[in-house]
């Protein structure tokens, strides 16, 4: 079965990939993802604090906590990071010089600044593409979703400026209109987008007054709103699309893929259950199609978007209604009325 994709370029023999995550500060993890059949790894991002205030990341946080989710919850200390800036592109060598698959850096920032330089350091490094990630909760009242916007794009162009790469931009689902800003974004120079960046809610601790960090990992439930994007993003973008959140059976990248999804990202599903979950998925999902009837992932990808869809407005206010009216009560709740 051929379960070929292109993404970024790239012809990958399938679309599953292991994301971003700590398993790429550990060389051993990175090679038995690879031997289980990854067909790219994601390195987890190097942020701009690191970068612009390596040697004072707790004083430079103070005037930046509009920044990042996480700094509106805590301030990290170096030792919070695995890798400084010398230490990641250090390690970007290490994971080339042991892996043949592609190898996808990330930078993590808002501002169109200086730490920018360091994509061009990436590019040099050997990364065979680069995420930007715009992970940001702004909570400044006089911050207008317009000029939010603008800084990415202008982020964008920066890196477009000083790479060679392709560029994919990592983004949240909290846009206002987010189907007119991935146009932008690829207008902009992006050559792909990845739905979505996970919100990280922390809980507060009432006993302590504390904030509680935990960090859960994902579910099946959380792949829902993704399908939802790339099912109306997929027709309209001249772009790679990649999933990441969600993914944990075959059945769930299927989805993706149906929607419109080039590239499907792995974490939860490898961290709670090894590296050989991406052999088990990829046989899988052959046997899914063979049984079905296709011949190739290519003749199921993009085959459940909006593009047969003459006004997908409506169609997206009738199923939301449809999904409202849907709900019936149980036999027993209606026996003891």
């Amino acid at each position: 079965m051929d379960l070929s994709t292109r993404y970024l370029g790239f012809t990958l023999p399938h679309p599953l990939m292991l994301g971003a995550s700590p398993l790429v500060d550990d060389l051993d993890a990175v090679r038995r993802a690879e031997d289980a059949g990854a067909a790219a790894i994601v390195m987890h991002s190097l942020f701009e604090e690191q970068i612009t205030a390596e040697h004072d990341l707790s004083r430079k946080l103070e005037g930046h906590e509009d920044s990042f989710a996480e700094a509106l919850y805590f301030r990290p200390h170096r030792r919070e990071f695995a890798l400084g800036p010398e230490g990641y592109l250090e390690q970007l060598r290490r994971i080339k010089d042991a892996v043949r698959v592609p190898v996808i850096a990330s930078l993590n920032g808002v501002t169109n600044s200086g730490w920018l330089e360091y994509a061009r350091l990436i590019d040099q490094a050997g990364a065979d593409a680069l995420e930007l990630n715009v992970y940001r909760v702004t909570t400044s009242p006089d911050q207008r979703a317009e000029a939010v916007e603008r800084q990415t794009l202008e982020m964008l162009r920066s890196v477009k400026s000083h790479t060679k790469i392709p560029v994919a931009v990592k983004l949240s689902p909290f846009y206002t209109a987010l189907a007119n800003f991935a146009g932008q974004l690829v207008d902009s120079g992006a050559d792909g987008l990845v739905l979505f960046n996970r919100f990280y809610q922390p809980d507060i601790d009432v006993e302590e007054l504390e904030v509680d960090h935990r960090l859960e990992l994902s579910n099946s439930s959380e792949l829902l709103l993704r399908l939802r994007w790339l099912a109306i993003l997929s027709p309209q973008v001249k772009a790679s699309l990649a999933v990441t959140g969600g993914v944990h059976s075959a059945i769930d990248a299927i989805k993706a893929v149906m929607t419109g999804a080039d590239g499907v990202q792995l974490v939860s599903e490898i961290l709670k259950n090894g590296p050989q979950r991406f052999t088990e998925l990829r046989a899988e999902i052959g046997a899914w199609l063979e049984a079905h009837g296709y011949h190739s992932l290519a003749e199921m990808q993009k085959s459940m978007n909006l593009s047969r869809c003459p006004d997908p407005a409506v169609y997206e206010r009738a199923n939301y209604m449809r999904v409202l009216n849907s709900w019936v009560p149980s036999r027993a709740r209606q026996a003891a009325r």
